[in-house]
This record gives structure tokens, C-alpha cells and sequence, in this order.
């Protein structure tokens, strides 16, 4: 008898990395920006400088983590179902 589950678990370091990918994509698209806001209000140039290198910082990462992904995937070694989509844009 097959058991279903074990074909639909992730690994622990698939799941690590899909994990890494909704924090910093979290932090990219709803929380850098307003950190930015707030120190465009505050007229603190420094600050600004400072939160877009680390959005850009982060911006790299989620795409190294999206590589990995991707080539793990294609390489059929991670646990993914067949039907995922890897293909979207970062920064749209």
C-alpha cells in the first residue's frame, strides 16, 4: 500500500527555503517600503540610502533563493509537485 503523504512532503530544506522566500518577500513588499516612508517623512536622507541598499540587499537574496529553488526543482530533487510555477517576476 502507497502512501499518499510521503509523495506531497517537502523536504526540511525545501521547506527552509520556501520559508526564507515568503519572510523576504514579506519584508520586500509590504515592510521595506513603508520603513522608507517613514524616512522620507522624517527627511532622514541617511536612513532612505540606507533602507533601499538593504532592499536591493534583499532583492538579491529572494533571487538566490529562487534560483536554488528553481534548479532543485529541475533537477527533480527536491519534493515539489510537477504543477509548480516558478516563473513569476520578483519585482513586478
Amino acid at each position: 500500500m502507497s502512501n499518499n503523504s510521503e509523495s506531497t512532503q517537502l523536504r526540511n530544506s525545501t521547506y527552509n527555503v520556501l520559508s526564507a522566500l515568503g519572510r523576504e518577500a514579506d519584508f520586500l513588499y509590504s515592510t521595506v517600503n513603508k520603513y522608507i516612508q517613514d524616512a522620507q517623512n522624517d527627511g532622514n536622507t541617511q536612513l532612505v540610502d540606507l533602507w533601499n541598499q538593504i532592499k536591493q540587499d534583499k532583492q538579491r537574496q529572494l533571487s538566490r533563493l529562487m534560483d536554488v529553488l528553481e534548479k532543485k526543482q529541475n533537477m527533480k530533487s527536491y519534493c515539489l509537485p510537477s504543477k509548480v510555477n516558478l516563473s513569476f517576476s520578483l519585482y513586478s
